[in-house]
């Protein structure tokens, strides 16, 4: 990611920006609903994918503190703030993703890039219609919960957008406060297993991009955490018609003319 032009940059700093904007405000988000438009500038997923796990590492952990600090300031206990995050459910799911999430990992580092970014883009459309529709994944029956967190650790695995899948299981089985929480650390955790296989398949993390990327992504964070205050109040049903819309009309564009 040396030799691109200017407005290129630009265009990325600018996707990096609203992936913070979307991982703070809604919780999850952050890696389906950017790398889309980052593959419309760059078509290599695993340029972004390393930039965007350091910054789901970083801010999951933040987010997740912060929500630990602000239980204390309330004067909840150690206690409380520790039951802010639904340690077994979270432990029940890991141990029905975490083999397909592998497979997913080794699926990322040895299929071709034009591949993975067909596989990309399908799947967000699939996303794209459920939002669209205002009918998102829901899950009501146990076998259904297993497939989709099967299949949202493998996603996980090739491309970081298992989101919207593993949320439609965990919504049904965690409390609506230790959603949240719960989610960022599970987020911590599946990324720490990518940047391990990153690191053993000796991935380029794009360190040096880092430097300007993370003020892009602080930058979005922090609109994020005032757009995530106002949606707790709002319906929200509106904006996830159009976001859907976009995402539809991105990924058929991507994949129909995919960039070189």
């Amino acid at each position: 990611m040396t030799d691109l032009f200017w407005y290129q940059y630009l265009l990325i700093g600018l996707i990096f920006a609203w992936s913070g904007f979307v991982r703070t405000s809604l919780g999850f988000g952050g890696a389906v609903l950017a790398l889309p438009f980052l593959l419309l500038v760059v078509n290599e997923p695993l340029v972004f994918l390393p930039i965007i796990a350091i910054h789901l590492m970083i801010f999951s952990s933040w987010i997740a503190w912060s929500g630990h600090r602000q239980l204390q300031k309330e004067g909840l206990g150690a206690s409380s703030a520790e039951s802010n995050i639904d340690w077994g459910y979270l432990f029940k799911a890991l141990k029905i993703m975490i083999i397909p999430k592998l497979i997913g990992v080794i699926g990322l580092l040895t299929l071709p890039a034009k591949v993975m970014t067909s596989i990309i883009f399908g799947i967000v459309i699939i996303y794209a219609i459920g939002y669209l529709l205002n009918k998102p994944f829901k899950s009501k029956n146990k076998y259904v919960d297993y497939v989709l967190l099967a299949l949202g650790g493998y996603v996980s695995g090739t491309s970081l957008i298992g989101a919207p899948l593993i949320v439609a299981v965990f919504a049904t089985h965690v409390a609506k406060e230790q959603l949240r929480d719960t989610m960022f650390v599970l987020w911590f955790i599946l990324v720490v297993i990518k940047m391990v296989s990153f690191l053993i398949a000796g991935v380029d993390l794009q360190l040096i991009h880092q430097l300007w990327l993370l003020p892009c992504a602080f930058l979005g964070h922090l609109l994020g955490e005032k757009a995530h205050r106002y949606m707790l109040k709002a319906d929200t049903g509106l904006f996830f018609r159009i976001l859907g819309g976009v995402l539809l009309l991105v990924s058929v564009v991507g994949l129909v003319h995919p960039p070189a």
